[in-house]
C-alpha cells in the first residue's frame, strides 16, 4: 500500500515503532517542530486594459531569474474567466497559493484584499490559487462560499490535482509568487508576514512597468508579533502546539518515518477505514490527539462511528496557545459539538468567535459545512485540556491549528 508517495512498513513494525515511541514519550520529552462565482468587473477591465505601458523589467532583472510556469489543470474559475499567464504579460501578477481551512493562508487575506483593491487599476493582477489540503477543499461550492465569506473580488482558480502547484515546485501553504511584466518570477514568501516587504516588491514591480504609485500609501502598520512564551521554553512540552492532524494517512507517513504521530494510540494504526472502540488515558501530553469511543480512521480524518446520547465519545488534547481552531467535516445535516475545557463548558471571555452558549452555559459549535471553526481565544498563552465530542455520527475531525499572537 502507498500512502502520498510513501510505501508503508509492515503492521507489526508500525505497531512496534509506536509503542516504542509512546515510552520514549513518557520517559523523556521528545522534540517536535511546532509551529456563487459571478465575474468580477473589476478584473475583467484590468485584464482587457488597453493602457500603454512602458516595461524595464528586462534592465532591473540580475539574469538569475525564472520564467513562471503556466497555469496548468485548473479545475475551475471563481470571479473570472478562464485566462493564462500569457495573456497578462505587461502587468505585474501575484500568485498567492491557499486553501481555504488553513489558518495561515485565512490570516494573510486582509493583505491580499488590500492590495488588490490599491493596486489592480495600477497594473497589479492578484491570482487565488487554492490548491487544497483536504478532499472536501475540491468542491467548487465550498471554495465559493469561503470566497464571499472572506470578500475576495480577485480570480480564484482551483488547483484541485495540485498541477500549478506542481509546476511552481511549491511545498507551503500559504506561498506568493511576485512575477514581472515579462512572466520571470521576481519574488517569493513563504508563510505569513513580511507583509511591507511584498507590498514594497508589488510597488517596484509596477514602476517597472512605468506605472507610478506614489500617490498610493503602502500599509505602514505594525504586524501581529508571537507571543515570546510560544517559542521561549526549554521544555517542548509546554511551547506552542503543533499542528494536528487526525488522518490515517498523515499518521502513518509520519511514524514510518520516525517523527512523532499525532493520534496516540497503537490500535488507531492496525489499518485505515476501520471502526475501533478507543480507551482514552487519564492524562494526555502536548502535540497530540486522544480518542474516546468508537470512532473510524479514515485517510484524512477521524470520523464518529456510532449515534450517541450523552456526549460520551470525544476527542481530547492538552494544548499550549492562545487560540484554538478545528477543521470538522459535514456531509447532509447540520449538528453540534460540545467543546469543554479543563472539564467545564468555555467561558463566553474565552470561547472563539463560532462558539454559542445554551441556557445552561455550556458551549457549542453548530457545523454547518466542511470549514475550519474558531473554538479558543484566551487572553494569554497558557496550557489547558480540550475536549470536542458529538452525538452525531457525522461528526468528522480533520486537523486542529493553533495561534499565539499578541492582541
Amino acid at each position: 500500500m502507498v500512502v502520498k508517495g510513501y510505501a508503508l512498513a509492515s503492521r507489526d513494525h508500525t505497531l512496534l515503532s509506536l509503542s516504542a515511541l509512546v515510552l520514549l514519550l513518557v520517559i523523556s520529552c521528545t522534540s517536535i517542530n511546532s509551529d456563487t462565482g459571478s465575474q468580477s468587473d473589476s478584473f475583467a477591465d484590468n485584464l482587457n486594459s488597453d493602457v500603454e505601458l512602458r516595461n524595464n523589467s528586462e534592465d532591473a532583472r540580475t539574469g538569475n531569474e525564472i520564467m513562471a510556469p503556466e497555469l496548468t489543470g485548473i479545475a475551475g474559475w471563481i470571479n473570472s474567466d478562464p485566462f493564462t499567464l500569457e495573456n497578462l504579460r505587461g502587468k505585474v501578477v501575484l500568485i498567492d497559493v491557499w486553501t481555504y481551512t488553513c489558518v495561515n493562508c485565512i490570516r494573510t487575506l486582509p493583505y491580499l484584499r488590500d492590495w488588490h483593491s490599491k493596486y489592480a487599476e495600477s497594473g497589479l493582477v492578484v491570482i487565488g490559487l487554492h490548491s487544497p489540503e483536504f478532499e472536501f477543499e475540491k468542491h467548487e461550492s465550498n471554495v465559493i462560499s469561503a470566497t464571499l465569506n472572506y470578500d475576495l473580488k480577485y480570480p480564484i482558480l482551483l488547483d484541485n490535482d495540485m498541477d500549478t502547484w506542481r509546476a511552481l515546485n511549491n511545498q507551503f501553504w500559504p506561498a506568493k509568487y511576485l512575477i514581472d511584466g515579462d512572466g520571470y518570477i521576481r519574488y517569493t514568501h513563504f508563510g505569513e508576514g513580511d507583509y511591507l516587504e511584498t507590498e514594497l516588491q508589488i510597488r517596484a514591480l509596477l514602476e517597472e512597468i512605468g506605472v507610478s504609485v506614489s500617490s498610493i500609501e503602502p500599509n505602514l502598520e505594525s504586524e501581529r508579533t508571537i507571543d515570546p512564551l510560544a517559542r521561549m521554553s526549554n521544555d517542548i512540552m509546554k511551547r506552542q502546539t503543533r499542528e494536528l492532524y487526525a488522518g490515517f494517512d498523515r499518521n502513518y507517513v509520519t511514524l514510518q518515518q520516525g517523527g512523532a504521530p499525532y493520534v496516540m494510540h497503537v490500535e488507531y494504526y492496525s489499518e485505515p477505514n476501520i471502526d475501533i472502540d478507543y480507551q482514552s488515558p487519564r492524562e494526555y501530553l502536548n502535540h497530540h490527539i486522544y480518542v474516546q469511543g468508537l470512532w473510524r480512521n479514515t485517510s484524512e480524518s477521524l470520523k464518529h462511528a456510532r449515534y450517541t446520547e450523552n456526549y460520551e465519545d470525544y476527542l481530547a488534547i492538552n494544548f499550549f496557545a492562545r487560540t484554538v481552531n478545528v477543521v470538522m467535516g459535514f456531509e447532509n445535516k447540520p449538528y453540534d459539538v460540545k467543546v469543554t475545557m479543563n472539564g467545564s463548558p468555555v467561558s463566553k471571555s474565552h470561547s472563539g468567535e463560532d462558539v454559542w452558549h445554551d441556557e445552561d452555559g455550556n458551549s457549542f459549535v453548530t457545523v454547518s459545512s466542511a470549514d475550519m471553526y474558531r473554538l479558543i481565544n484566551l487572553p494569554e498563552f497558557e496550557g489547558h485540556e480540550l475536549k470536542i465530542s458529538s452525538n452525531s455520527s457525522e461528526f468528522e475531525v480533520f486537523a486542529y491549528t493553533f495561534g499565539s499572537y499578541l492582541d
